[in-house]
């Protein structure tokens, strides 16, 4: 049997892993000058788009950021991820948005990941997307209790947030409209096979039209490659062609197909949390430090997005009747037939 060295691939990966594992250690990320809310999106299921949403979350707070999660995924597997308590009768991000109660009383700290808050969801947010329907204003009620309560913190002296991540159902209903209604950014993880171009198209599409109708300062600032699998040409192939056409936007770590990642979830757990040491924790590591980086040599907490109390402007604010503008969820029928939702691979 050939002895192992640098020249063998899994030894030249192991010793990859090992230096990755050393310079990663300890590290601390920088903070950003403003807080940065990001929506996690994909209208394709399947393409790892809450395991990234709470290992990028863990993987921030690890790196001595303070990181509100908010789960609008009514599946709640964000919640379940993080170990916070999300059974039917915990208070969840429906009161805040269907009842209007303020997002300080839902919101849970993570034990498991110290400087995480959960924002969790409970069964009951299934309805929601029924409920919000006849409600004023109804695609801004997330982004006016998210503003409240990032005021409420700076007001009573508390750690800002550095960072809200929302992780949104693989749909665009009411729920993801009001994800990107209250988020300046927008993270889009795209699974590396071709199916996935495909969406991505059509997401787009979409984000387009929030950014002409409800959030102007709305961008897609992050593209995370996930799934991916350099011994293939397909993996190799889509990377490359996602780079082409985004090239100021995609991180340059990648999430690998990781059997540490998938078994996460059976656990309750991150993979930061199930394996620290694995290489699929390394990769969310090395893209949250990026993503982190990114907005330090932009010398903006945001990139060039608003501020979450700015993100939202002419016709959004509370008080202003649905009927002054274009309501998405009325226009994009046609983008919800393609975009049934389906279960995310976690």
């Amino acid at each position: 049997m050939p002895e192992a060295d640098e020249t063998t691939p899994l030894a030249a990966e192991l010793a990859e892993d090992a230096r990755r594992r050393i310079r990663l250690a300890g590290a601390r990320f920088p903070r950003p000058a403003t807080t940065r809310v990001f929506t996690v999106a994909n209208q394709k299921g399947g393409v790892g788009k809450t395991t990234t949403a709470v290992n990028l979350a863990a993987a921030l707070a690890a790196g001595g950021l303070h990181v509100l999660v908010i789960d609008a995924d009514p599946q709640g597997n964000a919640s379940t991820a993080l170990g916070v308590d999300h059974h039917a009768g915990v208070p969840s991000i429906y009161d805040v948005v269907i009842n209007g109660d303020p997002l300080q009383d839902v919101v849970q700290e993570c034990t498991e990941h110290p400087g995480v808050l959960v924002a969790p969801a409970t069964i009951d947010l299934s309805g929601a997307e029924i409920e919000l329907v006849s409600m004023v204003a109804r695609e801004n009620r997330l982004r006016i209790a998210l503003r409240q309560y990032l005021e409420q913190r700076e007001a009573e002296g508390r750690e800002p947030v550095d960072y809200v991540v929302i992780d949104c159902p693989p749909s665009l209903g009411l729920l993801t409209i009001n994800a990107f209604v209250a988020a300046t950014e927008v993270l889009i993880p795209i699974q590396c096979e071709y199916y996935a171009l495909e969406g991505l198209s059509q997401l787009l599409s979409n984000i387009e039209l929030i950014r002409g109708h409800l959030n102007p300062g709305l961008h897609v600032s992050t593209i995370l490659l996930t799934m991916f699998d350099r011994r293939t040409n397909l993996s190799r192939e889509v990377a490359a062609e996602v780079r082409e056409h985004f090239p100021g936007q995609v991180l340059t770590a990648t999430i690998p197909r990781s059997v540490r990642i998938s078994e996460a979830p059976s656990y309750g757990q991150t993979v930061l949390a199930y394996d620290a040491g694995s290489s699929g924790a390394l990769a969310y590591l090395e893209a949250a430090q990026e993503i982190a980086e990114r907005a330090e040599e932009d010398g903006s907490g945001e990139g060039d997005g608003a501020r979450p109390d700015q993100g939202v402007q002419t016709g959004t604010s509370e008080d202003t009747d649905p009927a002054d503008h274009a309501d998405p969820a009325d226009q994009t029928d046609s983008a919800d037939q393609t975009a049934n939702p389906q279960e995310d691979d976690r």
